[in-house]
């Protein structure tokens, strides 16, 4: 129980990190985000990675710091619109991406932590998407197979867990941060905050603690806003 916590994110990640590898980093647009272990992950140094993650973050936070530092090697992801950097280093021919309908890389993630190695799906039929993709009649319909994703480390945000590594999130946190800490090989959680063991009602945990193996709890979490929208005052 207790070997799961760990003090700070860079020992958290200490021993785990090699380049080349595929990290998953939960999150939607900036909210939900691991940002002390994306943090930890630009000052390890570690290079070429393949991060696959909704977004690739803004320009000075999230991801983005790691695009900054050119530690990134190719992005999966489905919505990379508010990174400046993102694009150009891809239209510069500096970064590869596999882009993907939103629906379906959080399926392809699901599926992954499953051990389901493949699925067929309508969505992208007749687009890019579908090139190269094998194609297969259901009741008369096309559909593509899409394949499940694994990552050598999914990083992780969550509103609360126990020392067992039992996970409960908050509203927009729960989108991707639930099926990529089932598909890391190993999941690394960073928390808002610890509680006893039987304080999380078991009803209510979003990932059982058999699927994480360390955790940490942040501080001085920056939680920033991608796009903010106020009313004119009247």
């Amino acid at each position: 129980m207790a070997e799961k916590l760990f003090q700070s994110a860079q020992a958290a990640l200490d021993g785990l990190l090699f380049d080349g590898m595929t990290v998953m980093a939960g999150g939607f647009g900036l909210c939900g985000i691991p940002e002390h272990l994306i943090a930890a992950l630009r000052n390890s140094g570690v290079n070429d990675l393949t991060c696959i993650s909704n977004n690739a973050g803004v320009d000075d936070f999230g991801l983005g710091l790691l695009l900054q530092s050119r530690q990134i090697k190719k992005m999966i992801s489905s919505y990379v619109g508010e990174n400046k950097e993102f694009e150009r280093q891809y239209l510069g021919g500096e970064l590869e991406l596999e882009f993907n309908p939103q629906g379906t890389l959080a399926e392809r993630c699901r599926a992954g932590g499953a051990g389901i190695p493949g699925f067929y799906t309508k969505t992208g039929v007749g687009t890019v998407v579908a090139e190269g993709k094998d194609h297969r009649e259901f009741g008369g319909e096309t559909y593509i197979m899409e394949t499940g994703l694994v990552a050598d480390l999914s990083i992780v945000k969550a509103w609360k867990a126990d020392p067992y590594g039992n996970l409960v999130y908050r509203k927009t946190a729960r989108n991707f941060n639930p099926v990529m800490a089932t598909a890391g090989k190993v999941t690394v959680a960073e928390v808002e905050e610890l509680v006893e063991p039987g304080d999380l009602d078991a009803d209510c945990i979003h990932t059982p603690g058999i699927y994480v193996q360390r955790l940490i709890v942040g501080k001085n979490f920056e939680k920033r806003i991608e796009q903010r929208t106020v009313r004119e005052a009247a």
